[in-house]
Parts: structure tokens; C-alpha cells; sequence
């Protein structure tokens, strides 16, 4: 099958890219700008309204969209989410657009999981159906894209897929899991011991594989899927986790939450603050229903591959 992945360059695009090959697919990244250390991608330039995809598009079979306005944590923007809109929900409707002219079967859209909001309470996690209640302009963006794609879909019979999932870790993971990895690393004394919510995340290798198969799987055609590791943690249970595969003992210390989340607003680390402390879970037993998939990978098994390729 020939394939076309935007946003190669990307964390989540450079691995789609190598398990698509892996199972003999022939791959064509596309990227922002062209560069000398990798011929083989073509450069696409910006992704907006006006995105010329013809040639980037001619001959491919499935289209897995992977390129995105990503959520920050410093907003320079004054309309963020006009910026994001741009890219995410105009960008997305032309590429679908011009994938369904170009004769695309089908288009597997990489969402966010914050398409159904921010946290959930404990025990009780999203669901496939849970009604969609994005609270940033990230999130609504993301939303938008998911009905944007699937309007042309619907009115030119170009299958669509959708995928969200929640935090994504692996090697070359970047922003708050590295942060938090390397304050382990170091043996930092990390206020979280009284901790007790429960998150879903998902290794790289999982999001691929499950990405892989939403590829070719007739029975992922028009559906929208949630994705974890199968497993939630907390966030005490997260840091153990990552000491255990850096060979460290975790150095937790109880602070009540209520005590963190005003450490967080005096700080201006709020929003870190409520991640870290707050309930995030997701349900994916319609993921392994209708596509028989399972997460091959654990979160053990995916921090230690972690380490080894990021801290060597």
C-alpha cells in the first residue's frame, strides 16, 4: 500500500513512519521544509487553507495525518485559537478534500484526546461515546478537524479514521514527561507521594501499532477510536515506574493535593499542577472489539526502552 504520513518529522510521525515500513508499506513523509539529510520526504510547506497537496497526494492510497498546530504551554498568540484553527480544522479540511480528489481510500487523523476535555473522576473515564467537551483552543481546533474530516468523507466516500489518544510517551518525548523523568533521574525529593488519581497514557509503540492497523482494517472505516496502554497509573505509581527502570529508588514525599494546587497557583504552575494531581482515563474496550487490537506494550517495558535510547 503506498502511503503518505504528514508531519513525518514529528515525534509520532518518524516512528508511524518506520512501522509502516516495517510491515512493507511504501511511505512517503511529508514534511514542512525540505531537508538535506532526508531526501526521500517532500516538502508540502505550510499547512493552511491553501495548501497545494496534488503532488504529495498522486498515487497514494491512505493518508495518515499526523501534522498539527500542537498545544503549548506558553501562548504567544494573540487569538490562539484562531492560530490553531488555521492549521488544524482549515488545513485538515483541505488536505481531506484534496485527498478524496486525488482518489485517497482512506484518511487516518491523529486527534487528542482533549477533544473530551481536561480530567475525568476517578473510575469513571471517557468513553467512545462520551459527548465531545474540548476547554482550549487546542482542544476545539482538534474537534473541529475531526468533523471537517468527516463531512468530506461523508460527501465523497473517502473513508475516515479517527484516533485520539491521550499523553503519548517514547523515546524523544519532550515538554512535562521529560521534565518529570529527568527530576527522577537526578534523585530530586518529589512532593507527590499523597497523589491518588488515576491517568491513561500510551506508549509510542502502542499509538504506531494501533495507527498501523487503522491503515487497512475494514472495520476502522468511519469510526472513531480511544487509545492507552491498557493500564492507568498514578502519578506516584508513574514516578516508581521510571525509577525502577532508571535503577533509582523514587524519592516521593506526601503533600496533600489541596496543598500542591495552591503551590500551582502561587507559582503560576497551576495547570501543571492539576495534571499532575488530577484524574485524566479512558475506556478502550470498543478499540479492542471492533478491531480485535490489544496494547502489545507495557508501561514498564515502554519506560525502559525510554531510558535506554534517551539517557544513555
Amino acid at each position: 500500500m503506498n502511503i503518505a504520513v504528514t508531519g513525518a518529522n514529528g515525534f509520532v510521525g518518524q516512528a508511524v513512519c518506520e512501522v509502516l515500513r516495517a510491515q512493507q508499506h511504501t511511505v512517503r513523509p511529508l514534511v514542512r521544509n525540505a531537508h538535506p539529510a532526508w531526501p526521500e520526504a517532500m516538502a508540502v510547506g505550510s499547512i493552511t487553507a491553501d495548501t497545494d497537496w496534488a503532488q504529495a497526494l498522486d498515487g497514494i492510497d491512505c493518508v495518515v495525518h499526523c501534522a498539527a498546530r500542537v498545544h503549548v504551554m506558553s501562548e504567544t498568540e494573540v487569538d490562539p485559537l484562531a492560530a490553531f484553527r488555521a492549521v488544524n480544522v482549515l488545513g485538515s479540511q483541505r488536505l481531506a478534500e484534496q485527498a478524496a480528489q486525488a482518489g485517497v481510500k482512506r484518511l487516518v487523523y491523529l486527534s487528542s484526546l482533549k477533544v473530551l476535555g481536561e480530567m475525568t473522576e476517578p473510575g469513571h473515564p471517557f468513553q467512545v461515546n462520551t459527548a465531545p467537551k474540548p476547554e482550549d483552543p487546542y482542544g476545539i481546533s482538534k474537534w473541529e478537524a475531526e468533523r471537517a474530516i468527516q463531512r468530506v468523507g461523508q460527501a465523497t466516500g473517502m473513508q475516515t479514521v479517527v484516533i485520539r489518544p491521550p499523553l503519548v510517551y517514547g523515546p524523544g518525548v519532550k515538554a512535562n514527561f521529560q521534565k518529570l523523568l529527568q527530576a527522577v533521574a537526578r534523585g530530586m525529593p518529589l512532593p507527590m507521594g499523597g497523589i491518588h488519581n488515576q491517568r491513561s497514557l500510551v506508549n509510542l509503540d502502542n499509538l504506531c501499532d494501533l495507527i498501523a492497523l487503522c491503515v487497512h482494517h475494514p472495520a476502522a472505516a468511519g469510526k472513531v477510536f480511544l487509545v492507552s496502554d491498557g493500564h492507568d497509573v498514578s502519578t506516584p505509581d508513574l514516578i516508581r515506574a521510571m525509577a525502577r527502570a532508571l535503577g533509582r529508588s523514587a524519592r516521593l514525599i506526601s503533600i496533600p493535593p489541596a496543598g500542591l494546587r495552591l503551590l500551582g497557583r502561587l507559582s503560576g504552575r497551576q495547570a501543571q499542577i492539576d495534571r499532575l494531581t488530577g484524574s485524566l482515563q479512558v475506556e478502550i474496550g470498543h478499540t479492542r472489539e471492533v478491531l480485535g487490537w490489544t496494547p502489545r506494550t507495557t508501561l514498564q517495558q515502554a519506560l525502559q526502552s525510554l531510558v535506554q535510547a534517551d539517557l544513555k
